[in-house]
């Protein structure tokens, strides 16, 4: 059920334009700080928008055993710090003025499943921030608004960006060989052979000793300007900071309570060459394996938004679609259904997390043969980063691309769907086609 809709609104105030890398360092010595950071061509919806929050007013962590729960937790925390009676939209033109960004973990959505994974993980399964206070941007208009719920005044922006601390490359080694994870593509092509599942997505990841000194915000800085993406983010706390170049949404809903779900499966490579680049994206729009992945993660995502949709809302407007990102092709669908009245943002997570396209179909079983075949857990990589404001009105990415740090490590996740027409090698190849930016994000970091 929506929030009804802010009397004691956010006080918001425009102000001069500043671009988005002038406000981040406003994040940098902080506790705790979040940056949903659009990056690409700013004329598309999905990459106009920015939020920073320098100081998120609260924090929530769950730990795994209170992920039956966690919807229930998740609306109590967004009412705690929501405004008091009437909610007046300040203007209908701002996507988000406040609320709770939170992160959930891969192995968050699988316990939301029944499913424990056998692996350790050092990303806690369920963080949230209460953001009463934040910069929203426009990148479109290059407009800037302060919101604060407090009627804080903004923060005053540091004169001057301190340089990066030096420190030496960092090089993330694969936890498995190339042989060793093809293997794993059998075993999952044996599973399919059996009648199991139709698809799974396989991944693997890359781990780096964390440097003594490493400046996560520059090497933040290095991230979003090598992969700018449209679901970029900073999500920063004492023991977990998430680096995201996420180019996948995952779930988008409204005020009116109209969902949107953009699957991505499928990718080919970006050529310098115009019409070689014309061959490559017309190879992938032509390719029967990808386009039988797509198919099935799409009517997956019909599948679990269906669970809390009205009857019959439930549609396909986009399938197929190749879109071009910094540096791949991507098959791109589009699913979108209307939110039944008695539910809302909280049990549409609960009832689609972990996301389709990083799972498998069906999707319980699948979930069961990724944990037995990979050699890790995957912590916050394919799990979903998420806004949800005041107003009831959430967008979520898929964590793809992404860089995870902890104080001993940092680590890199890709991978692919598999099916039975799959190649072993080429699926490896694929893989390593999207880690390859991230790794050498992390490899150039000491130059």
């Amino acid at each position: 059920m929506f929030l009804s809709a802010p009397s004691s609104a956010p006080r918001i105030t425009e102000l001069p334009w500043q671009p988005s890398e002038r406000l981040f360092p406003l994040c940098w010595q902080e506790k705790r700080s979040v940056f949903l950071d659009s990056g690409g061509p700013a004329e598309q919806e999905r990459h106009r928008w920015s939020f920073l929050c320098p100081q998120p007013a609260e924090h929530l962590t769950l730990p795994l055993t209170e992920m039956r729960h966690f919807a229930r937790h998740l609306r109590a925390f967004l009412a705690a710090h929501a405004p008091k009676g009437e909610l007046s939209t300040p203007s209908p033109n701002l996507p988000f003025t406040g609320g709770v960004i939170g992160l959930l973990s891969y192995e968050a959505g699988m316990a939301r499943e029944g499913l424990i994974s056998r692996h350790e993980t050092d990303c806690p399964a369920f963080t949230a921030l209460a953001c009463r206070d934040l910069f929203i941007i426009d990148r479109l208009e290059q407009r800037l608004w302060w919101a604060s719920l407090d009627g804080l005044p903004p923060p005053e922006l540091p004169a001057a960006t301190p340089p990066a601390h030096k420190c030496p490359p960092i090089t993330a080694i694969a936890e498995q060989s190339a042989s060793a994870w093809q293997a794993a593509v059998r075993t999952v092509q044996d599973y399919i052979a059996a009648g199991d599942i139709f698809q799974a997505n396989l991944t693997m990841r890359w781990v780096a000793s964390r440097p003594e000194g490493l400046d996560l915000p520059h090497l933040y800085e290095r991230l979003r300007t090598a992969c700018p993406a449209p679901f970029g983010a900073w999500f920063h706390t004492p023991n977990f900071t998430l680096l995201s170049a996420s180019v996948e949404r995952f779930l988008s809903l409204d005020r009116q309570g109209r969902i949107e779900t953009r699957p991505i499966k499928g990718t080919c490579p970006i050529s310098t060459d115009p019409r070689q680049n014309d061959a490559l994206k017309e190879t992938l729009r032509r390719d029967e394996k990808e386009l039988a992945e797509n198919l099935m993660i799409t009517d997956l995502m019909r599948h679990d938004i269906g669970r809390v949709c009205r009857l019959g809302s439930v549609e396909v407007p986009q399938l197929f679609a190749v879109e071009r990102f910094a540096h791949v092709h991507h098959l791109v669908s589009s699913v979108t259904g209307q939110l039944q009245a008695e539910y809302d943002a909280a049990d549409l997570l609960a009832a689609t997390i972990p996301p389709g396209s990083v799972t498998g179909a069906p999707k319980y079983r699948a979930m069961e043969i990724i944990d037995e075949v990979e050699t890790s857990a995957r912590g916050a990589y394919c799990g979903t980063l998420f806004r949800l404001g005041w107003d009831g009105a959430m967008d979520s990415a898929v964590i793809i691309r992404s860089i995870s740090a902890t104080a001993d490590h940092l680590k890199v996740g890709a991978g692919g769907g598999i099916t039975y027409p799959s190649h072993p090698e080429r699926e490896y190849e694929e893989m390593c086609l999207k880690a390859a930016p991230l790794l050498k994000v992390l490899h150039s970091y000491g130059h």
